[in-house]
């Protein structure tokens, strides 16, 4: 089954709240049409990095006339097992009688001049990920194998991908002839205090629940002997925040949206809980 993009129009400002020189290292490889790999633990702000920046190059005053006039500039693929080249590059489909070509996101991309990002890479297939080589250095070309055509990638065309190191195995890592394409940018999670901006800014909860909410965070990341590696993500913890906006007691939603979210492990769980009686008052 062809794999279905995301398209982002993009028509408002994604919030992104830098927490490094990463805009300014992006902005720079864009500029020389350096192919971007984002590494980092899930849920720490990867795929909204990517929508700020699409929107900046191709949404702001500065951006050209054809990258403003783009209905779609940033197309998103989250890779799986089974994704294949073709799904990538396209396919012919049977409409009627008629047999006709259907663009796939990289031909799309390559040929309008968006960005393609290809979320967790190295749970695609590996010859997903050969495909990209040659768009990766100074040929820029994609080979349509299907078509017989090799097609030159539009001068606004940017690559990026990412994928979680914490997550990969010696059977899923990215292979060193494809890293060592791409210019690389670590992510992680932000400091407490950051991290609780952007929890009140997302969800919309009181800055003491999102103060506080950042706290569990940083405490249940320091549980790595407890059997989880990472912890608990940002993305969890404005979901708990947004539960709390809508009325849920801080209590009872950091319980659905942390310590069950995080592991089935009732151990692990019960020394979330433990610490989420700590932080946060019970009638609160």
């Amino acid at each position: 089954m062809s794999e279905q993009p995301t398209g982002y129009a993009l028509d408002d400002e994604p919030y992104y709240r830098a927490v490094g020189d990463e805009v300014e290292i992006f902005m720079a490889a864009w500029a020389s049409r350096l192919p971007v790999l984002l590494k980092g633990p899930t849920g720490c702000g990867k795929t909204r990095f990517v929508e700020y920046m699409a929107y900046r190059l191709f949404r702001s005053d500065s951006a050209t006339e054809h990258r403003r006039s783009l209905p779609n500039p940033l197309l998103t693929v989250a890779c799986h097992e089974d994704l294949s080249a073709t799904d990538l590059v396209g396919r012919f489909l049977i409409k009627g009688d008629e047999t006709v070509w259907q663009d796939g996101p990289l031909t799309q991309s390559v040929k309008e001049g968006a960005i393609c990002y290809l979320d967790e890479i190295v749970e695609a297939r590996k010859d997903s990920t050969v495909l990209i080589h040659a768009l990766t250095d100074h040929r820029r070309i994609l080979p349509v194998e299907k078509q017989g055509v090799i097609l030159d990638a539009h001068p606004d065309f940017l690559l990026v991908i990412s994928y979680n190191p914490g997550y990969q195995n010696v059977l899923k890592d990215l292979k060193t002839s494809t890293r060592q394409r791409f210019i690389a940018i670590d992510f992680d999670y932000p400091d407490e205090q950051t991290e609780a901006e952007i929890i009140a800014h997302e969800s919309g909860t009181m800055q003491q629940n999102a103060a506080d909410l950042a706290m569990l965070g940083a405490r249940v990341r320091n549980l790595k002997q407890h059997g989880f590696d990472e912890g608990v993500s940002t993305r969890l913890l404005i979901y708990a925040g947004q539960l709390m906006a809508s009325g849920v007691t801080p209590i009872r939603a950091c319980e659905v949206a942390i310590c069950r979210a995080v592991s089935d492990e009732v151990d692990v769980q019960q020394a979330i809980g433990e610490l989420v009686s700590t932080i946060f008052p019970v009638d609160r």
